[in-house]
């Protein structure tokens, strides 16, 4: 299990040509990701997927009620300019990588993780590929987004194990991407006791320092889980012009509009 372990990830010793070239694959991963483009965008055309994804979520309690697909969208861009980039801009800046080929190498491996920030109008395997793909802040949005098929938390346990042994389809591919040698062992550990125990701590990701802002923090807590994300969607206007206004007119996280996270 994690072969090389020792050594140091492709993503920090290769040249950039062959990570470009690692993260598009060969024909079997081309297949794969137009496949897992055609089904994302087909989700679109199939509301009813979506209701009954949401009522699996809402079952298990993530969900008291459901937000319009604008205010999904909204609040994800909302989650992507508040946390996410700002958060990745400063892990990889402590890392030494640059952002706009991280991003690209991240494109050309799966183009469905960028179309789709929610994960909602994504299938299962994309969704995986996704979390093993980018060493993440905090999985557990993700954990609780994948309870909406029966079989997610195990099929990520297993792909994960595939990962490690060498043998995951998307292997090369996501190695071009990953930064961190034992990102999977440590995720895989994470999961299991999570599966156990889902009041866990969340395995974050370390050197954060935009910790220290007090605004970040509170984007951070409110986005962390899935049932803080959809809370924030609700808040938000369900018109499509009064959603565009305020993408432009908000310029920093709305403190009135902080959630505490919910971990189980």
């Amino acid at each position: 299990m994690d072969p090389d372990a020792s050594a140091p990830p492709l993503r920090l010793t290769a040249s950039r040509a062959t990570l470009v070239r690692a993260a598009i694959g060969g024909p079997r991963q081309l297949a794969g990701k137009l496949a897992r483009i055609a089904r994302t965008l087909g989700l679109w055309l199939r509301p009813r997927e979506i209701d009954a994804r949401l009522a699996r979520l809402e079952a298990r309690g993530y969900l008291r009620c459901r937000p319009t697909r604008l205010q999904l969208l909204f609040g994800s861009l909302d989650m992507l300019r508040f946390v996410i980039e700002p958060a990745s801009r400063d892990y990889y800046r402590q890392r030494g990588i640059g952002f706009a080929l991280h991003q690209w190498l991240r494109w050309l491996d799966d183009p469905c993780s960028l179309i789709d920030p929610t994960g909602f109008f994504s299938d299962r395997d994309t969704i995986i590929g996704h979390v093993m793909q980018v060493v993440h802040l905090n999985p557990l949005y993700d954990f609780q987004l994948l309870q909406m098929f029966e079989d997610g938390l195990e099929e990520l346990e297993r792909q994960l194990g595939q990962m490690r042994g060498g043998t995951h389809p998307r292997a090369r591919t996501i190695g071009a991407i990953v930064e961190e040698r034992d990102y999977h062992a440590r995720l895989q550990g994470y999961l299991r006791r999570y599966r156990r125990d889902p009041s866990t701590p969340p395995l974050v990701r370390q050197a954060q320092t935009l910790r220290a802002d007090p605004v970040f923090a509170a984007a951070e807590r409110t986005f962390a889980t899935l049932p803080g994300f959809v809370a924030y969607c609700n808040e938000l206007p369900r018109e499509l012009g009064a959603l565009r206004r305020r993408l432009h007119a908000q310029k920093s996280f709305p403190l009135e509009l902080a959630q505490e996270p919910v971990y189980a």
